[in-house]
């Protein structure tokens, strides 16, 4: 046997029999004596052989593996995959999860390259997680989940962002405060992006509180240029009483911002975020958020996706959950500081 991957040739030496014998056991076919299958499961089992992808395509012309297909792996994706892998439990088909770790040679358009390198021999279908582009031909079925470019053909999963939006400012303004700041993302990006920005600004319109351009900032991708963004808003010479970041992630570092900068959350600032990961819960204080079901996105997604694999059409071919706000620690109701004078205490008369 050699010292790298085990061929099928290792089995059927370990095993006393020919290549052709394993081949009728690995795909079920008769011909073979009782005996000599379960003496070949047995090699199978003791050296751990696993047929590759590739040839398993070329024999059956697919492959029984689900692409979950990512521009990179954070917070949300990372929690969307734990959903994704509840949803093939029970069934004959694996993961596979390609990210390019937020490289290459563009974002626009990642998922036209991944899917033509993994279609057709890797994998039988595609959940593309907030992908940049839906009109991919790859031959294969795909579901989006969070697409930027909003339903197409292709069924999707999304939340109710704009919702969300709404639900993040009006708990601010219910606390009283008025000089909201919103860290989005830039322009172009995710359509869940300019939802939740949309949200900020019908809640804000619905109490009567003009939008303050300063206030809304892109954040970007970068950690620099999400703690740039947060500065600027944070050096303002009437800087926001409460900031609402569009994901957690950017929520998180404005608090880190601020703390640098020597304000209290939610003492001086409260903030908000988006997504309600793991991670929201973890900070000091802890992240007010408004919660999209990440996990479930990622079981419909790939329900879904079965479902057009196994020849049926998905019941719904576009899917949006509801938002819910998940009331922390991190945000506070506004006390309008009194003029100084009013801090004074009474001068006696002369």
């Amino acid at each position: 046997m050699n010292n790298g991957r085990v061929t099928i040739r290792d089995v059927a030496a370990q095993a006393g029999v020919s290549v052709a014998t394993v081949s009728k056991v690995l795909n079920d076919r008769y011909g073979v004596a009782a005996a000599t299958v379960d003496r070949v499961r047995e090699v199978i089992a003791e050296l751990g052989y696993e047929s590759s992808l590739v040839a398993r395509s070329l024999r059956n012309q697919r492959t029984n593996v689900i692409g979950i297909l990512v521009w990179d792996i954070e917070p949300f994706s990372a929690e969307l995959l734990k959903g994704a892998a509840r949803a093939i439990r029970g069934t004959d088909y694996e993961l596979v999860v390609y990210a390019g770790g937020g490289k290459g040679s563009g974002r626009l358009g990642w998922e036209r390259r991944y899917l033509s390198r993994l279609s057709g021999t890797l994998i039988d279908g595609a959940v593309l997680v907030t992908p940049t582009v839906l009109d991919v031909d790859s031959g294969s079925p795909v579901v989006a989940v969070d697409p930027h470019s909003g339903r197409e053909a292709v069924p999707t999963v999304d939340a109710d962002n704009l919702q969300g939006g709404r639900l993040a400012t009006e708990h601010l303004i219910g606390l009283g405060h008025r000089r909201i700041g919103f860290l989005g993302r830039p322009p172009r990006d995710l359509e869940s992006g300019p939802l939740r920005e949309a949200g900020y600004r019908s809640a804000l319109a619905d109490a009567g509180i003009p939008v303050d351009p300063l206030l809304v900032q892109a954040a970007g991708y970068d950690e620099s240029d999400v703690r740039n963004a947060v500065r600027d808003l944070l050096d303002l010479p009437e800087r926001p009483t409460a900031i609402f970041a569009a994901n957690d992630v950017t929520a998180i570092a404005t608090m880190e911002v601020a703390v640098e900068l020597g304000l209290r959350v939610p003492g001086d600032l409260s903030v908000i975020g988006f997504d309600n990961v793991p991670e929201s819960m973890m900070t000091e204080p802890a992240l007010t958020t408004i919660e999209q079901p990440i996990q479930l996105m990622g079981r419909l997604a790939v329900e879904m996706l079965l479902d057009m694999l196994a020849g049926r059409g998905p019941a719904q071919r576009h899917v949006r959950l509801p938002t819910r706000l998940i009331a922390r620690a991190s945000c506070a109701p506004h006390l309008p500081k009194r003029a100084e004078n009013a801090r004074l205490p009474a001068q006696p008369r002369s």
